[in-house]
C-alpha cells in the first residue's frame, strides 16, 4: 500500500482484481449493472438499502462517471430523512440514489455533452447518486480534478470547499482588518472558512463545544471559546463592539446570542440549522440588535453558473495542492463505509469528513 500524500491530505492506493483475476477497468468492460444506495421512502438509516439496477445511460446534457470516491455530508442525511422533500433549491425526492458529493473518471457522454470526454477526472456535488458503482452527472455540476490532486481528495473537499469560499468572498466580503465569529469551528466547513479568513488578513474568533473541536479551531487560527455566554465575551474580545460577520450554522440554540455578538449594522450568516430552524423570528428583532443584515444562503445559488462552480473549484483544489487549505479527511475503503458513516455523523461523533474509497481510480 502506496502511502504518498497530497498536502494536508493522506492517500491510498492499491490494486483492484476482481474474483476472476482480471484487472478492474478489464471487468468493469464486462458488466452491465450496478449497485447503488438507494431509498424509497423517507425515515432512520434502515431505509437506505443496496439495490442492483442497470448502469444507467446519460441523456442530454448529462455524464456518466465510474464513481471513484464519494464524500459523505449532512445533506446525505437530510436526503434521507426528507427535509428536502419540498425544496425548491435542491429538488430531490424518494425515490433516489443517495450521495450528493463524489469524484470519478469519465465512462461516457451524452448527446450534447462537449466539456468534457471519456477518461476526464472529474468531481462534483450537489447532484445525487454518488452512492453508486456508476453516476450519471449533468455536465454543468462537473469540474475537472487538476493533476496532483487525488479524486479521493477531491471528493471529499469539494462540497465544504466550494461552501466555504462563497461564504468568505461573497457573503462576508472578508478584508484584512475584519472581525468574525465562526461557530462550530471544529466542523469541517466552519474550519475551511476559519482557514480562508485567517490567510485573508482577518481576525477569527470561533466557539466550539469540547477540547478536540477547540484545539483544531484554534489550529486553524481561531481564538477559540465555548458556547456559554459566548456573546458576552466576544463583546469584551472586542471592545465592546462586536463582530463584523458571524457565521452561524447551529440555529435555535445560538441565532440570537449571535445578533447580541454582532456589531451595528453588521451581517449575521445563518447557512446552516443543526440546532433546529428558528421558526419564531420577527425582523423587528434585527432592528433592536443594531440594525443588522440577516442572510440565509445555499451553495446552489453561488455555483448555479458552471463557470462560477468550476473557478471556485480551481482556487479549492489550488489552495489545498499548495498547503495553504488543510482539510481534515478520513478515508475507508468499500461502500459497506456509508452507512456507518452517515450515523456517525448524525450523532455528532464524527470530527474529520469520511471519504469512502472504491476504485483504484481514486
Amino acid at each position: 500500500m502506496d502511502t504518498s500524500r497530497t498536502p494536508g491530505c493522506m492517500v491510498y492506493s492499491c490494486t483492484l482484481r476482481s474474483n476472476d483475476g482480471y484487472t478492474w477497468a478489464e471487468h468493469m468492460n464486462t458488466i452491465t449493472r450496478m449497485q447503488a444506495l438507494r431509498i424509497t421512502t423517507y425515515g432512520e438509516p434502515e431505509v437506505a438499502r443496496w439495490q442492483e439496477m442497470p448502469i444507467p445511460e446519460p441523456g442530454p446534457g448529462e455524464v456518466l462517471v465510474r464513481v471513484a470516491a464519494a464524500g459523505i455530508n449532512f445533506m446525505d442525511v437530510h436526503t434521507r430523512q426528507g427535509k428536502y422533500h419540498d425544496s425548491v433549491t435542491y429538488p430531490v425526492r424518494a425515490p433516489c440514489t443517495l450521495g450528493m458529493e463524489g469524484a470519478g473518471v469519465v465512462e461516457k457522454v451524452g448527446p450534447g455533452s462537449t466539456d468534457f470526454a471519456p477518461g476526464d477526472r472529474v468531481a462534483w456535488c450537489v447532484s445525487w447518486g454518488a452512492f453508486a458503482t456508476y453516476a450519471c452527472v449533468p455536465s454543468t455540476r462537473l469540474v475537472r480534478v487538476p493533476e496532483g490532486l487525488t479524486l479521493v481528495d477531491a471528493a471529499g473537499v469539494l462540497f465544504h470547499g466550494l461552501t466555504a469560499h462563497y461564504l468568505a468572498y461573497d457573503v462576508g466580503q472578508l478584508q484584512p482588518g475584519h472581525t468574525i465569529l465562526v461557530h462550530a469551528g471544529g466542523g469541517n466547513i466552519a474550519n475551511l472558512l476559519i482557514q480562508l479568513a485567517v490567510a485573508r488578513g482577518v481576525r477569527v474568533l470561533s466557539t466550539a463545544s469540547n477540547e478536540a473541536k477547540q484545539a483544531r479551531a484554534r489550529e486553524a487560527g481561531a481564538e477559540v471559546m465555548a458556547y456559554t455566554d459566548f456573546d458576552t465575551r466576544v463583546r469584551a474580545l472586542t471592545d465592546g463592539k462586536g463582530v463584523d460577520v458571524c457565521y452561524d450554522a447551529i440555529g435555535k440554540p445560538t441565532l440570537r446570542q449571535s445578533f447580541a455578538a454582532t456589531r451595528r449594522k453588521g451581517l449575521v450568516v445563518n447557512y446552516g440549522s443543526v440546532g433546529g430552524p428558528v421558526k419564531d423570528l420577527d425582523p423587528i428583532e434585527l432592528g433592536e440588535a443594531g440594525s443588522l443584515y440577516l442572510t440565509r444562503p445555499r451553495l446552489a445559488d453561488h455555483i448555479a453558473e458552471p463557470e462560477t462552480l468550476r473557478w471556485r473549484a480551481d482556487e479549492i483544489f489550488q489552495h489545498i495542492i499548495a498547503g495553504r487549505l488543510r482539510p481534515a479527511l478520513r478515508y475507508e475503503n468499500g461502500w459497506e463505509h456509508i452507512v456507518p458513516a452517515m450515523e456517525a455523523l448524525e450523532s455528532r461523533t464524527s470530527l474529520e469528513k469520511v471519504v469512502v474509497r472504491v476504485s483504484q481510480d481514486a
